[in-house]
């Protein structure tokens, strides 16, 4: 009888336990040269993307599907969490000629 009470303590420990959420994540996507890297990214719902101007000319990141619209000033960042999985495909409003696709998980 001692064996099955402690399979069920166990049992019990186990589902009373909260399930740890994983943590969000942080991708970096770069502009740099008037291109975008990478052109084709993938992250998670809750993780935050990062954007890095390292030109010395203003960018966007403007999903065409209005899902995000950033704005990133020369030598600057900018970032939005992401709230809804997909498929995105993005590009710079000044540049039109940079673009990009964001995949998105669940």
């Amino acid at each position: 009888m001692l064996p099955r009470r402690h399979f069920v303590i166990a049992v019990t420990l186990a589902l009373a336990t909260p399930a740890v959420p994983a943590q969000a994540a942080t991708v970096q996507i770069s502009m740099e040269n008037l291109v975008i890297s990478p052109a084709a990214a993938s992250a998670k719902v809750g993780d935050t993307v990062e954007w890095v101007n390292k030109d010395v000319l203003e960018h966007s990141a403007t999903a065409r599907n209005g899902d995000f619209d950033v704005t990133l000033p020369p030598k600057k960042t900018g970032t939005v969490v992401l709230t809804k999985p997909g498929t995105v495909d993005y590009y710079c409003r000044f540049h039109p000629n940079m673009k990009a696709v964001l995949t998105v998980a669940p």
